[in-house]
């Protein structure tokens, strides 16, 4: 060790008895070396300077040499003590050998081992599966099993054989960007043009326009949005229409077979109700944590339980455990890999057949998944190097989308799950498409192809550690949830009494920020193709969505949902014409005057709905995407600042696009 260089002084200055003292040294090994006095006081100095640890926001040294830091979050790593085997007993000399023997055998031979077992594993699974569709076909158990076997076989597939294809994958990237190939490259692009435009000219003919005239509203209103932000566009001379092109032909595709198809329809159905049977099983951690029975004991009755207490106070005991269940099992996925491999699959679909970067795209995919704050972690790498169209991308694809967990949190106010579904997928291209209208590419691209593969890996060490994090990670997303409903209803209430007191001095009655809504916004309800007579009840739900929350403006649309849905109990029942309005709200007669506030809407305005209000596009919103993407990217905050408010419209946008597109191909399935 140099003194000099570590002290100041020269270690020659050092004078007196020499002592042993034990040194650590880089091999870890105890080792006797020989110090005079002088020495052996600066070592104790040094050591007692390293345990004056005032703070534990930085890395901390520790004597045995150890570091603990704990800005990454890593744990503490002490020295172990030094144990002679020539000391210990016959028995545990023999424990020993044959632990060292197996780790030396699985350290020499762990990769054949890990093969055989997954091999093994396999083989088990293929052996039951096969005798389960043997003893049992047919029913709803053996093609929840079919479908998660196809599913699981899938994935493994994707992963196992990329290596394999990649250098057939190559000969299709070179073909499709070596400027030799550039003119067979236009003449199938256009072909592909041609053919798309007359698929889609002669679906919305003879399935829309035959059947269903009234749908082709929708249509008009699609193209009344691509030329709103076309006029309102940052380049309009710049905008490339291929991506636009594209990701409509996407949406358009998968909205006729899920809406149009009865096998698209009912496998989205069967899905749907699979994730809701899924998100029930929240209710036994709820139940065990807020109770489930009470006994009640009247005053001159006899006591009676009752079952469900939790449920008594509906959305903080009922359904935010939801987000905690669901929260977790995202989590356990990552860890596992099946949410990356479902992103990185998705991602190179859409930047094929989008011609957008791959992290754009693979951010748009992400986002179909997860939260509009989660997704740009897997490319965090590279926003800070995105342009600017790439950055306004990121946001948009963030505000037309929903997150996992919050998912279950509409479908258990009894929104249609296979619906959010639908509209979580659709939104992807829909916000690529609408957001390359709105901000076009102006700059060179610095993002390559390569940068697929480059998600973040997963941090946990296992599986508990894994759902543990998703479990914590949701108690924010809890706390945020309510005190954000908590917050915006209370605003709500005391904008409408406000504006109710100004209404009142001039004889207009209950004005509010709904009654306004549903005429400021009626224009956009009318063009996603909702009938006239729903209009201002989509426009009420528009209007609450953007300026307070999505969460609201569905709670409000699953008591629009009961409603129609006691209304056809009623007229089933007693048959119509027996009901009267007050207001906007439907009072039913014959059922002791029963009132449906803010009466009902059709089926097909409900789907609307769903479609437009399926996104965080709010100003609430705006603010947490921001700080979020400036705290990855500091560097860009004035731009994303710049972008936010542009971003958050567009998004709106694309969620009026896909609601448009749902309204274009609406069919009832008995």
């Amino acid at each position: 060790m140099d003194y000099k260089s570590a002290h100041g002084k020269d270690n020659s200055g050092y004078q007196g008895e020499e002592t042993a003292l034990p040194i650590v040294s880089n091999d870890n090994e105890l080792k006797k070396e020989t110090l005079s006095d002088g020495q052996l006081n600066y070592i104790k100095d040094i050591n007692i300077e390293l345990n004056k640890t005032s703070t534990f926001d930085e890395t901390e040294h520790y004597p045995n040499g150890n570091v603990d830091d704990h800005n990454n979050d890593q744990d503490l790593v002490l020295q172990k003590k030094e144990f002679d085997l020539q000391n210990a007993n016959c028995y545990s000399r023999g424990i020993m050998f044959v632990q060292r023997s197996i780790i030396d055998f699985y350290n020499t031979h762990n990769q054949m081992i890990w093969r055989i077992v997954k091999i093994g594993m396999l083989l088990a699974f293929f052996a039951y599966f096969a005798y389960a569709m043997y003893y049992s076909f047919g029913d709803e158990g053996s093609i929840r099993l079919l479908v998660c076997t196809i599913f699981g076989l899938t994935l493994l597939a994707i992963h196992y054989l990329t290596g394999y294809i990649s250098p057939s994958l190559a000969k299709f990237n070179e073909f499709l960007t070596n400027p030799k190939y550039d003119k067979i490259r236009r003449i199938i692009r256009w072909a592909l043009y041609v053919i798309n435009v007359i698929v889609t000219v002669t679906v919305i003919i003879v399935l829309v326009a035959l059947n269903n005239p009234e749908n082709i509203l929708s249509i008009a209103g699609l193209a009344a949005f691509i030329v709103i932000c076309a006029a309102t566009s940052y380049s309009p001379a710049m905008i490339n229409w291929h991506p636009v092109f594209w990701g409509f032909a996407i949406q358009f595709y998968f909205a006729l077979m899920i809406l149009k198809t009865r096998w698209g329809y009912e496998s989205f159905k069967w899905l749907g109700d699979r994730i809701t049977e899924f998100l029930d099983y929240s209710n036994a951690g709820a139940s065990f944590v807020f109770g489930d029975s009470a006994t009640i004991q009247p005053v001159s009755a006899p006591s009676f339980d009752i079952v469900g207490v939790y449920k008594l106070h509906l959305f903080a005991f009922s359904i935010m455990p939801i987000i905690t269940f669901f929260s977790t099992f995202i989590a356990i996925l990552y860890h596992l890999g099946v949410m990356q491999a479902l992103t990185k699959v998705t991602g190179r679909f859409l930047s094929f057949c989008l011609a957008t970067t791959p992290a754009e795209s693979l951010n748009a995919a992400g986002n179909i998944f997860v939260s509009m704050t989660e997704s740009p972690m897997m490319i965090r790498p590279y926003l800070s190097k995105m342009t600017s169209s790439e950055l306004h991308a990121v946001m948009v694809g963030g505000f037309a989308s929903i997150a996992g967990g919050v998912l279950g949190v509409y479908i258990g106010f009894g929104v249609p799950a296979d619906h959010l579904l639908s509209a979580s997928v659709m939104s992807a291209p829909a916000a690529l498409a609408i957001s390359k209208i709105t901000y076009p590419e102006v700059e060179i691209p610095i993002i390559l192809p390569e940068d697929y593969d480059n998600v973040d890996d997963v941090q946990e060490g296992n599986v508990i550690e894994a759902a543990c994090s998703g479990a914590i990670v949701s108690g924010k997303i809890v706390a945020a949830v309510i005190v954000n409903v908590i917050a915006f209803l209370s605003l709500l209430k005391f904008l409408n009494a406000t504006l109710t007191w100004f209404g009142d001095r001039v004889g207009v009655e209950n004005l509010t920020f709904e009654l306004i809504c549903s005429y400021v916004l009626y224009p956009i309800a009318l063009f996603m193709g909702t009938a006239p007579a729903d209009c201002r009840q989509v426009a009420e739900l528009v209007g609450i969505k953007t300026f307070t929350n999505e969460f609201i403006a569905y709670q409000k649309l699953s008591v629009l949902i009961k409603n129609r849905k006691t209304y056809n109990a009623y007229v089933a029942h007693y048959g119509e014409g027996f009901t009267h309005m007050e207001g906007d709200d439907l009072v039913l007669d014959l059922q002791n005057g029963t009132k449906l506030i803010r009466g009902i809407m059709s089926l097909r305005s409900e789907i609307i709905s769903t479609y437009a209000l399926c996104g965080f596009s709010n100003f609430g919103s705006m603010g947490i995407l921001l700080g979020t993407l400036s705290a990855i990217a500091p560097n860009r905050k004035p731009t994303l600042a710049k972008l936010v408010m542009r971003a958050m419209i567009t998004g709106n946008v694309a969620c009026f696009s896909t609601a448009c597109i749902a309204g274009l191909f609406f069919q009832e399935f008995d």
